[in-house]
């Protein structure tokens, strides 16, 4: 006879079979600990992020997620910018939204607090940062950048981009798939500085839209500008427009 035994949902059968139970590893103290780092506890921690998530930012009302780079120095302009950006934003009547660290996040925070708004953080285990800067009215850290990712785009209604490195650039390309495959809709990009981006525009328009990797449409996805107030608009009218019947 085939020796198996059930293991919650799971059927283990002939060398497979484990010989402990999970209530046994949990409750022997004297047992290894090496099982709270294995891939099915991970879920659990995972759930847990993104149960924590969805419960604080649930009635967050209507927001926008300002990214740009951690590196960003409080002379730069960009910080001027992100400052502005940030007030400008609650002004408009939305929360701000930022990886919650230093830089440019610092100064989107900044402006929004300053302007009495609500000032939120997401911010991501590093190895090299020193956790969310302190503008930050309600701040979560997280393990998993893609729990992250998520409550970006679940809880925000559009994306200003300040100048940044990576972490900027995968946020910023990150949305403009998910555009692209319509998983999300009716969801504004903007990218703030002509200068700075307007080399990585003229690559993907003489490029990779050239050699038909993508469409008009997905260029047409983002607004490249200098003015705040334009792009602030942009996310004003988003949020305004009326959702018709056919709508996604």
């Amino acid at each position: 006879m085939v020796r198996s035994k059930r293991k919650g949902p799971v059927l283990q059968r002939r060398d497979q079979v484990e010989f402990s139970t999970t209530d046994q590893r949990l409750l022997d103290s004297r047992g290894p600990a090496d099982w709270v780092h294995a891939d099915p506890w991970r879920v659990l921690r995972i759930q847990a992020e993104f149960v924590e998530g969805f419960g604080t930012l649930a009635e967050l009302g209507p927001a926008v997620a300002v990214f740009g780079s951690a590196r960003t120095e409080r002379e730069h302009p960009s910080y001027a910018a992100g400052e502005e950006a940030g007030r400008k934003l609650v002004e408009a009547g939305f929360a701000v939204v930022t990886g919650g660290g230093p830089g440019a996040m610092e100064a989107a925070n900044k402006g929004a607090c300053e302007a009495d708004g609500l000032s939120v953080g997401l911010g991501i285990e590093l190895p090299f940062e020193s956790g969310l800067n302190d503008w930050v009215d309600v701040g979560i850290n997280f393990r998993y950048f893609f729990v992250r990712k998520t409550m970006f785009v679940k809880y925000t209604q559009g994306f200003i981009v300040l100048p940044g490195g990576v972490g900027t650039l995968d946020e910023l390309f990150e949305a403009m798939t998910l555009v692209q495959t319509q998983k999300i809709t009716r969801f504004p990009i903007v990218l703030l500085g002509t200068d700075y981006w307007g080399g990585l525009i003229d690559w993907l328009r003489g490029t990779v839209l050239a050699e038909g990797r993508i469409s008009q449409s997905d260029l047409d996805a983002l607004l490249v500008t200098d003015d705040i107030d334009e792009a602030v608009a942009l996310m004003v009218a988003a949020r305004d427009e009326p959702i018709g019947e056919d709508a996604p």
